[in-house]
This record gives C-alpha cells, sequence and structure tokens, in this order.
C-alpha cells in the first residue's frame, strides 16, 4: 500500500479504537450507576484507546519513510554489475538517478543497459517488498496497540490524567521540532556562509560596490575573478521596500482607522473583506501587473515631464509591492485598534475631546505596539518578495538611489544563483547562502527592534 493509504488506515483504526473503548467505559459504568462512577469521562477511556492504536504506528511510518529510500537506494547501487559501479560521489548520484528514471518508467527501457534494467527492476521488487512489509507491521503494531489499550479500560482507571500527559508530550515535540527546524537551518546556512567566506574575504562581500559573480571557465575570460561586493543588492533591498512601505504605511494604517472608528457596521462588514481580497492574490499576478501596466504607465509618464523612467523601475516594482502589502497592515491595525478597551473613549471624549483627537492622542498610542508590530511584520514581508521584484524591477546590480533606475534584490540574486545546474563547492553559487545569512540577519534585528517598541508602550499602557 502507498504511504497515504496507510496513513488513512492508520486514523481510520484510531477513529475505531476510540469508539471501541469509549463503548467499552460505557458498557462497564452501568452496572454500576452510570459514567459518574467512572474516574474519567468516556471520551478518554476512546482517547486512550485510540492513542495506544495510532501513535507507534504513526511513529513507526514517519521512521520508515525516513529510512525507506536510502537504505533501498543503497542496496540497489551495491548489487549492479562491476562495469557500471560508480567510482565516485557524481557517478553514484548520476547512476542511482538513471535507475530511479528507468523503475519509476520515466526512461523507456529499450535500448538501456541490460545491468540498468535489472537494477531497476530489482529496485522495484524492494520497494514492492518494503511496502507490503511496512503494512503488516504497521497493521500488527495498531492491532496490538488497540488491545493493549481497550484491556486496560476499567471503571478505576486514571485515563485523563494519561492521556492529558501524552497530549502534553505530543505538543512539546512540536514545538522542539518548530525549534530544531530553525536551528537547523540556520545552521546549514551559516555552515555553507563559512565556507563561501573563506574563498571571498567577508569585508569585500559586505562593503563590495561592485555584483558579479559569474566566474569564467577559463583564465583568459573576461570576469574570471568575479565579484561579490554585496552593496549594491542591500541598497537595490533598501530602495524597493522604502517605496513599497511608502505606499502601504500611510494607506493601511489610514484605512484601518476608518474602518475600526468611523466606518458603519454595513460598509465595514464589505470594506474588510473586500480590502483583504489583495492580500490573498498571487504575487506572480502583481508582478505581470507591475511589468504591464504600472512600469509602463510610470515611463510614460516620466517623459511627459521629461524625465528619463527606466522600464523596470524600483518605483515600479515597490509600488505595486506596497499595494500587496496594504492588507498586512491594515488587517493587524485594525484589530489593535478594535481592541483597545472601550473605556480609553469613553474617557477622552468625557473630558471634551473630539473623535480625531481621542483617535490621535489615545487610541492610536494604546495601540501602537500592535501597529509596529504590522508595519514590522509589512517589512519583512517586503524585504523576501522576490517575483515582483523580478518582473517589474529588473536584474542590474545597479549601486543607486534613483528609484527611477533598474535595481535588483538579494531574495533575486539567491534565486538566480540558485537556477539550473550547480556546483555547491563554487564561491558563485555559495554567494546565495551568504545572501540568504545576511537576510536573516537584517529580519532578525527588525524582529528584535519590533520587541524592544512593543515591550516599551505596553508597559505604559497595560
Amino acid at each position: 500500500m502507498q504511504a497515504t493509504n496507510i496513513l488513512i488506515l492508520i486514523i481510520g483504526l484510531g477513529a475505531f479504537a476510540f469508539f471501541l473503548g469509549r463503548g467499552r467505559s460505557i458498557a462497564l459504568a452501568a452496572p454500576l450507576g452510570g459514567i459518574r462512577k467512572l474516574h474519567s469521562l468516556p471520551s478518554y477511556y476512546g482517547l486512550h484507546a485510540a492513542l495506544w492504536c495510532a501513535l507507534p504506528s504513526l511513529f513507526l511510518l514517519g521512521m520508515w519513510m525516513m529510512f525507506d529510500d536510502p537504505l533501498i537506494n543503497s542496496i540497489v547501487v551495491k548489487s549492479v554489475a562491476s562495469e557500471i559501479a560508480p567510482t565516485n560521489s557524481a557517478s553514484y548520484n548520476l547512476l542511482l538517478n538513471k535507475i530511479s528514471n528507468l523503475a519509476d518508467g520515466i526512461l523507456p527501457r529499450k535500448g538501456e543497459n541490460a545491468a540498468l534494467v535489472a537494477a531497476a527492476d530489482h529496485m522495484i521488487s524492494l520497494r514492492v517488498v518494503s511496502r507490503w512489509s511496512l503494512t503488516a507491521l504497521l497493521l500488527t503494531l495498531s492491532s496490538l496497540g488497540l488491545l493493549w489499550g481497550w484491556s486496560r479500560i476499567s471503571a478505576s482507571f486514571r485515563a485523563r490524567p494519561v492521556v492529558e500527559k501524552v497530549m502534553q508530550n505530543i505538543l512539546l515535540a512540536c514545538a522542539c521540532l518548530a525549534i530544531f527546524t530553525t536551528v537547523g537551518i540556520v545552521l546549514s546556512v551559516l555552515f555553507e556562509s563559512i565556507q563561501f567566506f573563506r574563498s571571498v574575504p567577508i569585508f569585500d562581500f559586505v562593503f563590495g560596490l561592485e555584483w558579479s559573480p559569474q566566474m569564467a571557465i577559463r583564465e583568459d575570460q573576461v570576469g574570471s575573478s568575479g565579484s561579490f561586493g554585496a552593496v549594491p543588492l542591500f541598497v537595490g533591498t533598501l530602495l524597493v521596500s522604502a517605496v513599497a512601505m511608502v505606499v502601504a504605511v500611510p494607506i493601511g494604517l489610514m484605512s484601518a482607522i476608518y474602518l475600526a472608528e468611523y466606518a458603519s457596521k454595513s460598509v465595514r462588514a464589505y470594506a474588510k473583506p473586500a480590502l483583504e481580497i489583495l492580500a490573498g492574490i498571487p504575487t506572480v499576478v502583481y508582478g505581470f501587473f507591475a511589468a504591464l501596466t504600472v512600469a509602463p504607465f510610470l515611463r510614460d509618464l516620466g517623459a511627459s515631464f521629461g524625465l528619463s523612467v527606466s522600464s523596470e523601475s524600483a518605483l515600479a516594482a515597490g509600488g505595486v509591492m506596497g499595494v500587496m502589502i496594504i492588507p498586512f497592515i491594515s488587517s493587524l491595525a485594525d484589530d489593535v485598534i478594535t481592541a483597545v478597551p472601550q473605556s480609553m473613549r469613553d474617557g477622552s471624549l468625557a473630558m471634551g475631546a473630539t473623535q480625531s483627537e481621542t483617535v490621535r492622542r489615545v487610541i492610536i498610542p494604546a495601540a501602537l505596539p500592535g501597529i509596529v508590530g504590522g508595519i514590522m511584520l509589512a517589512i519583512s514581508r517586503a524585504i523576501g518578495e522576490t517575483m515582483i521584484v523580478v518582473m517589474a524591477a529588473g536584474m542590474a546590480a545597479k549601486l543607486t538611489a534613483n528609484p527611477l533606475e533598474s535595481v535588483t534584490t538579494v531574495t533575486v540574486q539567491i534565486v538566480t544563483l540558485l537556477t539550473g545546474d550547480q556546483e555547491f563547492d563554487s564561491p558563485k553559487t555559495l554567494a546565495a547562502f551568504a545572501l540568504g545569512l545576511m537576510l536573516f540577519t537584517v529580519t532578525l534585528l527588525l524582529n528584535i527592534f519590533a520587541l524592544h517598541i512593543v515591550k516599551k508602550y505596553r508597559e505604559q499602557y497595560d
């Protein structure tokens, strides 16, 4: 059976175990005078049986899926004929990829080496044995778990503490998984960045003014040394993000104030969902809109005033990105403004302040932590945007502060460097990880700044 079918089967067995355990607890309670004579509610007995039925099987399924393919691949490669046996890691990966494609039917078998076809057949047979073995083991384990959980059910069995302890451990495991994932991402990016900085000095990368990561194959080719000065990328990222925030912050904040303080319930019921629709539009659609509509409009408008506006400019990309970010600021600001206690509004109005003065001097300062948090989230969103910049701002690494010219950003260059076949021991490819590390550092500093602002003003208004 496929892994998806096995997962559905385990969930079905868990549901069956729940109703079976719950029914057994009710049946045990009937002669004693009802479920009040049980230590726990019947649902806890059902959950106890379901957990014993499903959790061990789910753990085994996860471990099996993690190690199944690597083990099968290793067995298949070791069993191939000596004339096609790999001699290094590159040939190993190439051979394994070809055998997998033959086994999956992606490559035709006609005309292929007989040894490769035999290895593909061996891989298919191992996969079949693995799937059926996994199915048998999981069914056996689920049945034993169901039997064990069902047999422990009694009127005096403390099911609720056991179930709550298991759920607490599951929640702890999920929290640890999220933390370990973040640590793994940071360490992987950091390790590759260290490899890059062994080839390119960190001072040249952080303060260099020329970005040309193309590495020539021959010594006599132009640009054989490569230039990895990232300042043009940082400036381009900040320029596009600044234009986006100039558009998004005033419009988003003012729309949130209107919806929260001035709009009637009927207007709010339609305006707020309509505004949040902007957040659901794919970024590639924004990119098309920026490249086909906004950029030509800005070019023609600039020409009418005697200005030279590039067909791909930071202004076009940042403006459309700002429109995309408006819902982030508006929705969060609206929520925090609405959450300000009504007593603060009433007190301000009772002191003779007008509604606009109440909004300006009472509500906005009280909601400032949430507003700052929303703006920081929007800035992080703008810094990490890629598709709009690719389509509307271009890919030219220019060191300029003119929003009418073409620029590029850190994320665009990361995508460019990691597109296609790459050698991960080349400074050109490793530069993407160094850029990712810088991007991570910047967003981390933004979050620290936002937390500082939130803490400062929350102490004042709590």
